[in-house]
Parts: C-alpha cells; structure tokens; sequence
C-alpha cells in the first residue's frame, strides 16, 4: 500500500503538466535538440504538476464524495489516451515547428523528432524534479501535524531554502572547479609568442604561463603582417595584442597596471588604432572581431584586454555581476588616463567593444552616450544583453515605429543598430563621429532573455516588433517563454552568420563604419568579408 501511495500521482497535475508539455514544444527563436527539448519539457510538466496537484487539491478538499474505483480506472484510462494522443499530435506538430524555425535561420530541416533522447531529458528531468516537490509537501505535512500550520509552514520554508543554498553552494563548487582547471594554461599546441608586439614575448612582463586558456589563444592567434598583406593587397605592419590573464597578477588593479606597462613597451600608443577590449566570462575574445579590425587598418592596431574571471559568461552575471564592470572600467580609466596625457594631434584613436558579457561590462564604464562619445573615438557592442543600463536607456527612447529588434535613436545620428550586410544603407541622415554601434539580431537570446519574460509579454514578440527571421508561429507563453529562451541562449552559437548570437557577417562592416580603414579596395573588403565569415565559430568555453 506504501510503495503504491508514494508512486501514485495526481490527476490535475498529470492534466496540467501535459497542456505545459504540449505549450513547451511550440517554437521559439531557435532550434533546439532533442535532447535540450526533452529537459525543457521535463521541466515544464514538473511545474504544471505542482500548479495541477494544488488546484486538484482545493477542489477535492471540497468534494465530499469520492470517486468509485471504477470511475479512477475510467479516468486512468482516459489520461493514457490523452497522454498517446498529446505525444502523437503535439509531436508531428512539433517537427513542423521546428522546421519553420531551421528554415528562418537557415539549418537544415530534420524528418523527426528524436524520441529516445527526448524521452530521456522528460522522464529524467520530470521525474527527479517531481519526486523533490512530493518530497517538500510531504515533509510540509508531517511538520504541519507536529508543530501546527504557522511553525510547521515555516519550517518548511527553511529546511527547503536551506537546501536550496546547499545546492547552489555545491553547483557553484563544482563549477568553478571544472573551469578553473579548464582556465589553466594555454593550450600545449599553441607557440609562445616571438614577437615583441605580443604580451609573454620578448621583454613582457606577462608570464606565458598566467595567461590561461583564453588568453594564449589570443596571443598566439591572429594574422600577421604578411598575412594581413596577403589578403588586403595593402602594406602592413604587426598588430599589437596585450593581454593579462588572471594568473599573471592577483588583483585587477595590479593586472591593469600591467597591461598599461605592457601597451608602453609595445609601441601600442603609437598607433592608429587603440581597442580597450572587455572579454566575456571566461576570457574569451572572438576571433571575428579581434582579426577583423587587424585585417581593416593593416595592423597599424592595439587590442588591450584584462581576464576578469574564468566561468562562462552566464555563471558571471549569476554569481559575480560587478567582475566584467569593475574590470572593464578599472582597465578603461587606466588606458584613458595614459592616453589623455599625450598631445591630442600625435595619439591613437581611443574605442571601446565588448561581445556578450563583455558588450555589458563596457558599456557600464559610461553614465550615458554623451559620456560614452566624450571619452572615446567610437564603439562596437555585439550582442549586448539586456543587463546593461546604457542598452536599455537607448532602447527605450528609440524613434516611434522602429522595432525592438532593430531600433532607430535620433534618426541614427550619434547611434545605430545594425544585423545584416545593407542595414548600414537604411539610413541616409548624418551619422556623427565618434560613432556608436550595435550588432544586434532578432534571434538571439542573449538580447532578449530578462526574468520579466517569465510573466510579461516583451514587445519584441508583438506583430508590429517581430523580426523577419522569429517564427510567426512563437507565441508569449507565461513561464514556457522564459524556459523555451534560457535554452535557445544555450544554442545562440550553433546558427549561421545573421541569425542567433553569431555576427561574423557584419563585424567588418561594423568595425569599419565606427572605424574607417586603412584604404582598402572594394574587392580587397570583399576578401575580408568572406575570410571573417568563413571562421569557424568557436564557443566561449
């Protein structure tokens, strides 16, 4: 009689969490496994479950009568039934959707849904997190009769936040153990660094040991000069790169005062360019954007950057939100303060990027667009969560009838948005220098993922605010929605150039509207566009 109580499960909640289920399937900005789905769904039947079983047990509560054993068969058998027929039609459904969605982004379609794994990311997912809250009632009940509803709820409420700390702390144990040894060093095929424009070559302070994963890939990597020749038709030079990992000084303050000294010594003052560079959670600066402004101004550039953390960029935000700020604004003031002092008429020009976490952390050095174009000589943010405070300050004023997606601020004059090749062109008015800059796409999840998604409907989903290449058939689903894009966020990678979070189709042309370049011609842009996006697209982590 036990073992049947413990397994047995609630009719509302079975109900519930299958409409959620069936909700969790429709489509959302970008395609998801099979396997990513089923944990989506797993999770969505887990809280139609527990919103099910309370609804069924006020109505029960009511009900005087019970229901005959025949009349529980009859309706057991009916919930099989509903359950068959939700997988049959929900699931055909699904793969139209999913192909609807491959198609906007350009993937190729798939034949059907990939049961087994999807089966397994539901019955895992649902069934653990099903078996907590039982758990967390029954454990409710049985204080609630020892010690009364007030202490017993209470109580409860404790013993479950404290678990939920205990978990996090353990998560976050895990986490920052598993990255802290895949931060380690730079990776065993990469070559130390034999030029003297590179941090940890000849005559650097920066060990090349300290600079991590992230930051010896950026060391070693990059064209050189005669690549850079090779490819434009137009004479070059070496770019600089300074970089200071995390183990290379023990606080950012020291770690800045490094890369200052190490911009010195490399000449990096001296030359046309200067990018103060914020890197996402990890490390990480994206090859696209690093190469591309180095292939536009013939290597006549310096790229500065300081490790501020090792964790994604998601465990960041989460854990650490003022890191990528206070690094990004420490290295910032430092760069400014030594560039302020050289004559105006015989110094680099002075602009800020950041990509993700990164885009975040600079923008936040600056109260506001006129600060942002008093101290630098331009901008680039790509694909700027919705974290930073000067993002949504623009977004929010932008021109009446321009979209979410794609806004317009002062018919473009000091600002402007841009996602694919042409969108430059949109615009005919004046575009003032310094020159601010946003690559953004409607289909990335990094922009659009607020926690307000989870109950309110955002604008960029409304009829008149849709981007060309969001599903017309992804509907504001309460909660669903939420879920559906902290998955997509995990997939934002995984697209072509022109959809998700990947811009390599429109970083040169980015760098070059804020930046000017060093003369090349159409053709040679040409080249450099195709090189850029031919990368391949590597992960933060």
């Amino acid at each position: 009689m036990t073992a049947r109580r413990s397994w047995h499960l609630d009719p509302g909640g079975v109900l519930v969490g299958l409409v959620l289920v069936a909700l969790s399937l429709t489509p959302s900005l970008l395609p998801r496994p099979a396997l990513l789905q089923g944990v989506l769904s797993g999770t969505a039947f887990a809280l139609g479950y527990a919103l099910g079983a309370l609804v069924w047990w006020v109505v029960r509560s009511r009900v005087v009568r019970s229901p005959s054993p025949c009349a529980r068969r009859v309706f057991w058998v009916g919930m099989l039934v509903l359950t068959l027929a939700v997988i049959v039609i929900v699931g055909l459904a699904a793969v139209g959707w999913q192909n609807e969605v491959r198609a906007l982004v350009e993937v190729a379609p798939i034949d059907a849904v990939a049961v087994g794994a999807f089966l397994v990311g539901a019955l895992v997912t649902a069934a653990l997190l099903v078996a907590i809250g039982r758990g967390v009632a029954r454990m409710t009940r049985h204080l609630v009769r020892l010690v009364g509803p007030a202490v017993g709820g209470l109580g409860a409420a404790a013993v479950v936040a404290a678990g939920i700390l205990l978990l996090g702390i353990v998560v976050v144990a895990a986490i920052d153990t598993v990255y802290a040894s895949r931060n380690g060093q730079p990776d065993a095929a990469l070559a130390e660094p034999g030029s003297a424009t590179r941090s940890a070559g000849p005559q650097s302070a920066v060990d090349w040991q300290g600079l991590g994963r992230h930051g010896g890939a950026f060391i070693a990597g990059g064209a050189s000069a005669a690549e850079i020749s090779a490819l434009t038709g137009v004479d070059a030079i070496e770019p600089i790169r300074v970089y200071v990992g995390l183990e290379n000084a023990s606080t950012v303050d020291e770690r800045v005062a490094v890369a200052v000294d190490e911009l010195r010594r490399t000449g990096a003052f001296e030359r046309d360019l200067l990018v103060v560079a914020t890197t996402t959670g990890s490390g990480w600066l994206e090859d696209q954007a690093v190469d591309a402004v180095e292939y536009l101004h013939a290597g006549d550039t310096a790229i500065v950057a300081v490790q501020y953390a090792y964790t994604p960029s998601w465990v960041s935000f989460l854990f650490d939100p003022d890191a990528p700020v206070a690094a990004a604004r420490a290295t910032f003031e430092a760069v400014h303060a030594e560039w302020s002092r050289l004559p105006a008429d015989d110094r680099p020009r002075l602009v800020t990027y950041g990509l993700s976490l990164g885009a975040h952390g600079a923008q936040e050095v600056f109260a506001d667009l006129d600060e942002l174009r008093e101290r630098t000589d331009g901008a680039l943010f790509v694909g700027s969560p919705p974290s930073a405070d000067l993002w949504r300050e623009l977004q929010s004023a932008r021109d009446a009838g321009s979209p979410a997606w794609q806004p317009v601020l002062d018919g473009g004059e000091r600002v402007r948005w841009i996602s694919r090749p042409g969108d430059l062109k949109r615009l005919t008015g004046p575009w003032e220098e310094p020159r601010v800059l946003y690559l953004q796409h409607a289909t990335d999840p990094i922009t659009w993922l607020t926690a307000d998604l989870l109950w309110s409907e955002p604008e960029w989903l409304r009829d008149d605010q849709r981007g060309p290449d969001v599903s017309p058939s992804m509907l504001w689903i309460p909660v669903v929605t939420g879920l559906q894009v902290t998955i997509d966020m995990l997939m934002g990678q995984s697209v072509p150039a022109r959809h998700g979070h990947n811009f390599g189709d429109v970083v040169v042309d980015g760098w070059r509207a804020v930046t000017g370049d060093a003369g090349l011609t159409p053709a040679a842009l040409d080249r450099l566009r195709a090189e850029i996006e031919s990368y391949a697209l590597t992960d933060e982590d």
